[in-house]
Formats: structure tokens, sequence, C-alpha cells
């Protein structure tokens, strides 16, 4: 996001778009003359678009187990764009959980690097410790919920192919495939917006091609100007979970600074 997550959401679950209509006036399709080309070409207009230079919000996340019964977790998220020009290089996020008190304060911090590897640090209070997370833990579950650590913290763009398969008046429907041979998740199939290249629909497959989890978007609206989505599932149906997350709240331009995303400030462990 941003790395390109799966379902091309950005970090931190919040898939916007502010709307730059002299580049959309100017570009009448997808550009290419294949598939693959026009693949890459959606892919990066979804990665590209204008999301702000900050972003602050409260979610609500519920677990659902295969007996149907739900745990909720209440949760901050931080996000700063990264880029020339701007105060850090790449992308950074931090999510802090606030509910329940068992994880209270637990914390994940993601620092992109343009030309290197993303880090991605996880703080449990309960160890007082910070744990990076390894590159081949990435598409590991993310606290328990159908999400994993790559669909909050990002992919690197150029780390998948991508073909666009094809499109209605709607909705471009793109393929993204890993490079990796031993990706979990090897292939995902994704259904984005014209209008705002906001990604309302993903179809992940598992190694065997099996198609395991769905993404959906439930509520998509503007805040002051940006399309958000206000609430997302995603359903495992091999294992036969769900999670839910609704955005309670969230607020753009709000001045953070890139000390906000520090190791040190991940392990306070608690939201000021």
């Amino acid at each position: 996001m941003p790395r390109l997550v799966t379902f091309l959401l950005i970090a931190l679950f919040l898939n916007n778009w502010a709307g730059n209509e002299r580049f959309l006036q100017a570009t009448t399709g997808p550009q290419g003359r294949t598939p693959q080309e026009r693949g890459t070409w959606v892919a990066r207009q979804a990665q590209d678009r204008e999301t702000g230079k900050d972003a602050r919000s409260t979610m609500r996340m519920r677990l659902f187990d295969r007996q149907g019964r739900v745990r909720e977790r209440v949760l901050t998220t931080l996000s700063l764009k990264g880029g020339p020009g701007r105060p850090v290089p790449g992308d950074r996020s931090l999510i802090r959980f606030t509910y329940p008190n068992d994880i209270n304060g637990t914390g994940f911090l993601v620092w992109e690097h343009p030309a290197a590897d993303d880090e991605r640090f996880l703080y449990l209070p309960s160890l007082g410790r910070v744990r990076r997370i390894a590159g081949n833990e990435t598409q590991d579950s993310f606290m328990g919920s159908d999400f994993t650590y790559e669909d909050i913290g990002g992919r690197e763009f150029n780390d998948y192919t991508y073909t666009l398969m094809d499109e209605d008046g709607a909705t471009y429907r793109l393929e993204s495939r890993a490079k990796d041979a031993g990706a979990r998740f090897p292939r995902v199939v994704s259904r984005i917006r014209k209008d705002n290249f906001v990604v309302v629909h993903g179809e992940i497959h598992n190694k065997r091609d099996e198609l395991q989890k769905t993404f959906d978007v439930k509520k998509l609206d503007r805040v002051t100007g940006i399309w958000t989505i206000l609430e997302m599932v995603m359903v495992d149906a091999a294992q036969r979970t769900r999670t839910e997350l609704v955005v309670e709240k969230v607020e753009y331009n709000v001045g953070l600074k890139a000390a906000d995303f520090s190791r040190r400030e991940l392990e306070r462990g608690a939201v000021r």
C-alpha cells in the first residue's frame, strides 16, 4: 500500500483514494497491449492513488470461530505517507490494540523501505519485548484473525505479477500471482472499481489453487473527500472462520511525525 497488500489494500485496512480527476480524465483505460501489461497498469493505479499525508483511525474487530462464537477487539491505527520530500523514505504504520485487557497495548509496527526489505515488529506487553516478524511469517495469521501480516503490513509490488482477466462496466478483474514459490497464498483475484480504484472483492487461493479466503467490502464512503472502506469482512472457508472490521472513526492529515512510528513508541504499549 504504499506496498501492495492482498486485494491491493493499503496498509492498515484503509483502501482510500482522494480523487485525482485530472489524471482520470486523461486516462481512457488500462494502458498496454497484453493482459499482463494492462494488469500491471491497473495494479499500479490502485497502489499509487492519493491517500493523504497521514491518517488515524479507531476500528472494531470481530472474530467468529467455526461454532459462530465471537470475540471482539478494539484497535487504533496510525499511518504516515513516505517518499521523496516526505518525513520518511517509505510508508510507516502502527497498530495498537486497546481492548480486551489481555491484549491491551499489543502493537504492530511496519517500516517500508523503497530499496530494501520492509521491517515488521510485534510488541507483546506480556513478554515486555519487541519481536521482529520474519519474511517467512508474513502470511501467518495476524493476532488470530483471518487477515495475515501481509494483509496488514503490505507487500512489495514487484514480488507479484499481474494480469487483467476481464472487465465490466464498473470493475476490473485482476489476477495477482506471487513470484515466491513457497507462498501460502500465491494467487489472488480481485475486483477493483474503475471510478476510484478501490478493491471491493478479493478471492485468495492456496497452494493447491483452491479458493480458501474471500474478502468483501460491506460499506464504502467518502471521509473528507477520501474514499474509505468503513466495513469489511474476510472469510476463511477452510477454517470456517471469518473476521469483520468496522471503522468507527477516521481522520486524515492530522499532523503525524516520523517519531510517532519509532520502536520506542511501539514499546510504550498504551494509547495517549
